[in-house]
């Protein structure tokens, strides 16, 4: 599985950018979908997933601003961003996983295919 993230840039602190997350060699409704993002010299922390059947799971500091969605047809999942703070500047990065065996939704060692990273600066 290829996963291609996009979309990030540079906006001011209150914009909204969304994410893609564009997949090839497998179909990603057959796999839990995560976003996380890693911001300089910090961790990679977990932001958002989806599970095969539509369940969403959010870290509650930023439910209400993202938002994680998919279009089957497309075999893309989003990630809508509203409301950024300069706190958002981050990689942000797709996960996808092989099985629905591997735990956590939360936890970064479920997913095994990763995208490359799409760099989301927001300005105060």
């Amino acid at each position: 599985v290829q996963l291609q993230a996009s979309g990030g840039g540079l906006v001011q602190a209150g914009g909204s950018l969304r994410l893609s997350c564009a997949a090839s060699g497998r179909t990603l409704s057959t796999c839990a979908v995560a976003w996380f993002r890693q911001a300089p010299g910090k961790e990679r922390e977990f932001v958002v997933a989806i599970s095969r059947i539509g369940s969403i799971f959010y870290v509650d500091s930023l439910k209400g601003r993202f938002t994680i969605s998919r279009d089957n047809a497309k075999n893309t999942v989003y990630l809508q961003m509203n409301s950024l703070k300069p706190e958002d500047t981050a990689v942000y990065y797709c996960a996808a996983d092989s099985d629905n065996y591997g735990g956590s939704y939360y936890d970064i060692d479920r997913y095994d295919y990763w995208g490359q990273g799409t760099l989301v600066t927001v300005s105060s």
